[in-house]
């Protein structure tokens, strides 16, 4: 099959803007109740699993190559028929954004939808799949005794802002058709397993996005939406609700909200890969990025995960957001013919890192959705679903990072062996970046360094950190919120291994307020 590619302009006839369900309407106020047909909801339940899978691989070429820049014109993208069979195959970690969602489903259907926080942490934490960020850290404070919530709050977990639980609570969205106060309460449960603040905001958004969008097909309404249950004060609530006036000010140039958006929002404080880099994976701004693909697609399947796509940064995770959005609007019949045969080869196939195909969790998401709908005041009367629309609360107001501002980064990138780690900082917190090395060349083993860590003196922790990619500690060691000044840190290896070495990368440190810029005219 000869690969097509995309300039960022859509000139083909078979992507023309397709019209969406008659039944749902365009809303300006939110309705007490809407109704649907089986065939309708099971559809659209489609359209949004359907449009996460076509977006997560139509933007995976350029996931994090392009950062703190937009993806050019000129930058082709491209797709066929055995696009996603071959990606299944060659690169199954693509889709994590997927196969966390799986799994949370698949928690649901086991233990039941009141299933507990624990029941979906211990289920990740223990599955095989490789993770990073926010999931990787609270994996590895799962499996070390830290449960949900705190092994997702950001003074367990530096990576707490990061996108993580943004790119899986679509399973939450796509089973709670109008119910967005339920999608809140299932993305409570699953999402600070991992994340916190900003972090769990964006999935709340997107869930509630996902919730809205099975009963109204206009965009603008579905993303005002679905930031009523985030707080007003966030940081979150307030980079989303830019992007949302800048899209009224300049309505038909997606770039120029893009470049106001990069001048106010993209100061990273959280991630410490980020904060002195150009990389950004901070769930507000890559949620920013799904908005604009939303706003500015114009309901268009491709133009809508292009704009995300070339917004830059996780440019396949937030296409894949977009795109299953949409899918839901349009429904999958609407999605246009070009895209299926590539879904249509992988539907019966098992997902990767998963045992379920994607009809059966098509079906599963119905089942599920239909449960809700009649637990939370709707019926099912025949072919008919009714739906009572819940009216969004506004959650409780969560920040990470308050009171911690990065002032230094050094780059070491030093393998360590006998010697240990010294670092004299200045400020209130630290984090040290790095790994275990193999210097036989294995990729498996079971081996785990013990490292003491002394903190002005006294002994701080003992920090356990695998060899195993899959159990691996993503960062050495942090600390934040100490008392602001002058601190020594030292890291000790006790189980030396001549087999390894103890990758030390970099450090960042924190202070209690900004650094001042550098002028050397002062």
């Amino acid at each position: 099959m000869k690969k097509r590619v995309f300039p960022v302009i859509l000139l083909s006839s078979f992507l023309l803007l397709y019209s969406c369900n008659k039944n749902v309407k365009q809303l300006t106020v939110l309705p007490e109740k809407s109704t649907l047909s089986v065939a309708v909801l099971k559809d659209k339940i489609k359209g949004g699993w359907a449009g996460q899978t076509i977006g997560c691989t139509f933007g995976g070429p350029t996931e994090f190559k392009f950062k703190g820049t937009m993806i050019q014109d000129y930058q082709q993208m491209i797709w066929y028929d055995d696009y996603i069979k071959e990606i299944f195959e060659s690169d199954p970690g693509l889709y994590d954004d997927v196969y966390m969602d799986l799994t949370f489903v698949e928690v649901l259907e086991r233990v039941g939808l009141d299933a507990p926080a624990d029941s979906f942490a211990v289920s990740f934490a223990k599955d095989d799949y490789r993770l990073w960020h926010a999931n990787q850290a609270a994996r590895y404070n799962i499996l070390n005794g830290i449960m949900p919530p705190a092994s997702g709050y950001w003074m367990n977990n530096p990576h707490a802002d990061d996108i993580d639980f943004q790119i899986e609570a679509d399973f939450a969205g796509m089973m709670t058709p109008g119910m967005i106060n339920t999608a809140s309460e299932i993305c409570d449960r699953t999402g600070h397993i991992m994340n916190y603040g900003d972090g769990w905001y964006g999935g709340v958004f997107m869930a509630a996005m996902y919730s809205t969008a099975f009963i109204s097909d206009d965009v603008e309404f579905i993303v005002t939406h679905g930031l009523k249950p985030i707080p007003e004060k966030s940081r979150f609530h307030q980079a989303i609700i830019d992007i949302i006036k800048w899209h009224k000010q300049y309505p038909d140039d997606w770039k120029q909200c893009w470049f106001e958006f990069e001048k106010k929002h993209t100061s990273e404080k959280g991630c410490p890969e980020g904060v002195f880099n150009a990389f950004n994976i901070d769930a507000s701004v890559n949620a920013a990025y799904v908005v604009m693909g939303l706003l500015y697609g114009n309901k268009d399947f491709f133009r809508t995960m292009d704009i995300a796509t070339r917004c830059g940064q996780d440019s396949d995770c937030n296409p894949a957001t977009a795109a299953g959005i949409l899918g839901v609007i349009l429904g999958y019949k609407n999605i246009p013919e070009f895209w299926k045969p590539a879904v249509e080869k992988v539907a019966d196939l098992k997902f990767p890192y998963s045992n379920l195909t994607l009809n059966q969790i098509y079906e599963l998401s119905y089942k599920h959705a239909v449960i809700l709908i009649e637990q939370n005041g709707g019926s099912i009367n025949d072919d008919i679903i009714n739906i009572k629309v819940q009216k969004p609360d506004t959650l409780r107001l969560e920040q990470s990072f308050e009171g911690m501002y990065p002032t230094k980064e050094l780059l070491v990138r030093k393998d360590i062996l006998s010697e240990s780690i010294k670092i004299d900082f200045t400020g209130n917190g630290i984090v040290v970046l790095g790994n275990v090395k193999s210097q036989c060349g294995i990729s498996t083993s079971n081996y785990i360094a013990l490292l003491d860590v002394y903190l002005d003196g006294s002994l701080s922790e003992q920090v356990k950190m695998p060899f195993d990619f899959t159990v691996r500690k993503y960062d050495i060691y942090y600390k934040y919120m100490l008392k602001n000044g002058d601190h020594k840190l030292e890291i000790k290896w006790v189980n030396q291994n001549p087999d390894y070495r103890i990758y030390f990368k970099s450090f960042v440190v924190y202070s209690d307020s900004p650094e001042k810029p550098f002028n050397p005219g002062n």
